[in-house]
């Protein structure tokens, strides 16, 4: 057991100390708008940037935060052994292109739809297998943000057939004001709840005449246009301008046009601040769905230039996501050159976060090549997954694992950012060290068993690097699940770097 200590306790140092052995050392020169803005305000601020990342962690970096799993060791092999100066570009490129993406990023947007079969969402299972699917597919097909927007507010018929009318079923308060409020969390990155009462009215107005009627199918359910119900002769655009509503039209469509212009104060901004927060830990407006007048951007010109680029895309958010991707920010070291308390508000370098609960088991259930059991609270026939399931393709928010529930999977009850808790307690860490549960996939796991002919192999699997000299002499005697065991409670692992 001291021998795996004293791995564990050397991978952390080389991680976050013994940076000039990880990092490189150039100072970043930037390449793109986004590098230009960042740089001039760290400047104006007299904040020093951090260096630039190294090729391993750029590597496992960029593809945890883009698919979401781990490269294998004969891609980070191939990486670290190119001389293109132009590859960490090209594998951003094979990235966005792979499916591994729709399934990472359809995650992040299933826990902000509240995509959720049980309690207190109630989707149940059909319609959750069907809006995940929908998800899924929009986002593999890179269907224009605009587009899927338009789908989810519009959309008529069946929660089970047509799957986008879910967005107005998985909410808990589904009164006029409770759609408004989900809505304006969802799109427009704000709390209605605490706007102005008149300024609320005016906007649930848009969602008095959704109806909704059950079927003889069982938990079927029909989302409608109600005509029957009273109709509001006039409403009010968030942005105080006043709309007179025919009797016989569905308030939805003239709310979707407004939000989806692009002229529209809110809408864009709300999706590339979040696009920031998704991929560099922190929005330019934070948090990234408390978007009010009294929290204003830390970079007001970077994000008015993430907004013009998503405009001129055509609400490409892929390309979005490209652009964070290929900048010098993105790819600084997370070792700060400033002492100052606010270099991380100004993205003064990548910040450290643990790994989200979905990504740490399956990167675990990659190295070790296992799988995972998972159930849901009231068992129905979709409950039951494959041995390969990965955690990040969980179709529903109700089909879980106990290691799931301990490292702070949100419950998708609300869809704000906060329910997700990556905070490292000691109870996870007692399950990393000491459990049975990885202690058998370490022992059992056969993908392991072949990595284990060379400790530069479970190096390149589970940390993405080669081991240096100090590690090489230090683990020389050791046995491949110690080594293993060391790596996975290393804080080099179980954080984005």
């Amino acid at each position: 057991m001291h021998t795996r200590l004293a791995v564990l306790a050397l991978s952390a140092a080389t991680a976050l100390t013994a940076a000039e052995s990880i990092f490189e050392t150039t100072a970043p020169a930037p390449t793109s708008k986004i590098d230009q803005l960042v740089f001039a305000h760290l400047k104006q601020l007299q904040i020093e940037p951090a260096a630039l990342s190294s090729d391993s962690v750029f590597l496992r970096r960029v593809f945890l935060d883009t698919v979401g799993i781990l490269p294998t060791p004969e891609e980070a092999r191939e990486f670290l052994a190119d001389t293109n100066p132009a590859k960490r570009s090209a594998l951003i490129d094979r990235l966005l292109a792979r499916p591994e993406f729709a399934d990472y990023w359809a995650n992040k947007w299933c826990d902000l739809l509240r995509v959720k079969a049980e309690f207190p969402i109630n989707l149940w299972p059909n319609a959750a297998q069907a809006y995940h699917h929908w998800i899924r597919a929009s986002i593999a097909a890179n269907k224009p943000y605009d587009q899927f927007v338009r789908q989810l507010l519009t959309e008529s018929g069946s929660n089970f057939r047509n799957a986008p009318v879910n967005f107005y079923r998985a909410m808990q308060n589904r009164t006029p004001q409770g759609i408004a409020q989900s809505a304006a969390l969802t799109f427009m990155g704000t709390r209605a709840e605490k706007w102005p009462a008149a300024q609320l009215a005016g906007m649930a107005a848009f969602f008095s005449r959704v109806g909704f009627k059950e079927t003889g199918e069982w938990k079927e359910e029909i989302v409608f246009f109600d005509p029957a119900k009273p109709a509001a002769a006039q409403a009010q655009f968030p942005d105080g301008t006043e709309i007179k509503l025919a009797p016989d039209q569905d308030p939805r469509e003239s709310f979707a046009s407004w939000l989806t212009s692009p002229k529209n104060p809110w809408f864009a901004r709300a999706i590339v601040n979040r696009a920031w927060y998704w991929v560099l830990g922190r929005g330019i407006i934070q948090e990234p769905d408390d978007i009010r007048a009294d929290n204003p951007p830390e970079n007001p010109e970077l994000l008015a230039y993430l907004e013009h680029e998503l405009l001129a895309s055509n609400y490409d958010l892929k390309q979005i996501y490209r652009l964070i991707l290929n900048s010098q920010v993105y790819q600084l070291s997370p070792v700060p050159r400033s002492d100052r308390p606010d270099a991380a508000a100004h993205f003064a370098y990548y910040p450290l976060r643990r790994l989200d609960a979905e990504t740490l088991i399956d990167a675990i259930n990659q190295i070790t090549g296992t799988g995972e059991t998972y159930s849901s609270a009231i068992p129905e026939p979709y409950t039951f997954m494959p041995d390969d399931q990965r955690a990040t393709a969980l179709p529903d928010g109700s089909i879980t694992s106990a290691f799931l529930e301990l490292f702070g999977r949100p419950p998708r009850d609300t869809g704000i950012e906060a329910e997700r808790n990556n905070r490292l307690t000691d109870a996870q860490r007692l399950h990393l060290l000491n459990s049975s549960h990885i202690l058998n996939k370490l022992q059992q796991g056969p993908k392991l068993r072949n990595l284990a002919r060379t400790p530069r192999a479970l190096y390149l699997a589970i940390l993405s690097r080669y081991p240096t000299d100090d590690e090489m002499k230090l683990i020389a005697r050791m046995q491949p699940v110690d080594i293993a065991w060391a790596l996975i409670n290393s804080t080099e692992f179980l954080y984005r770097h």
